[in-house]
């Protein structure tokens, strides 16, 4: 197999973003008077965003008449504070190192909002050295559906077959297949633990991100 660059979702699998997430979802419940939830409560649905937070504080969905405001309030309090608690998964650090100093190209594709995106990005030093950065609202459709993958491509100038996508979430495995580049799961991030990665029908699994460092040289990169 022969790749050019790899892509990395970012929230659970490149960026520990769940404090922040937490926190923002905290003060809206304190806002309105509902009780405040446990990292443990709340780390394994990352994935879902915005609707799940709002579904695991006030026990609504998006079809309740109140779930637009209280998104909103949610996104409010979560631009105002995006980094503050928010760092590197471990060993990502050294990867990015790794990956600058053999120049491979690597980018972030995720579905947070661009208008979130950059900040935290920005925040967390990635900004100057991904090759591009495409958040869930810059094609017509997010992950599990190829579009931001398939961007992110066109983008880097290179055939999807080129490029590996590593992901924490079923839905990033099933949008790199989509998309036809090489997924790679990661067993860390915000999994449920009744879900397993080993079961999501990934290329490759990893179980930490300093895995790539000795996986790159036999794949092209």
């Amino acid at each position: 197999m022969q790749l050019d660059a790899v892509l990395f979702d970012l929230d659970g699998t490149l960026a520990d973003t769940a404090p922040d997430l937490l926190g923002a979802l905290n003060k809206l419940c304190v806002e309105h008077g509902r009780p405040t939830l446990a990292m443990e409560q709340v780390r394994p649905h990352i994935t879902g965003g915005s609707p799940k937070f709002i579904e695991l504080g006030f026990g609504i969905n998006v079809e309740h008449e109140n779930y637009a405001s209280l998104r909103q309030g949610f996104l409010d309090y979560y631009g105002a504070g995006i980094a503050n608690h928010s760092t590197l998964m471990p060993n990502a650090d050294a990867l990015i190192a790794h990956m600058a100093g053999r120049g491979i190209r690597w980018g972030i594709v995720t579905n947070k909002a661009a208008a979130l995106t950059r900040p935290l990005v920005h925040a967390l030093g990635l900004l100057p050295a991904a090759a591009c950065l495409v958040a869930g609202d810059c094609a017509a459709r997010a992950k599990p559906h190829p579009d931001t993958l398939l961007l992110a491509a066109e983008r880097l100038a290179l055939a999807p077959n080129r490029i590996a996508y590593v992901g924490d979430a079923r839905t990033d495995i099933i949008a790199a297949h989509a998309a036809g580049m090489h997924a790679i799961a990661v067993t860390f991030g915000y999994i449920a633990a009744h879900d397993s990665p080993h079961d999501w029908g990934a290329d490759t699994v990893i179980e930490s991100l300093d895995e790539l460092i000795s996986w790159f040289p036999g794949n092209g990169l």
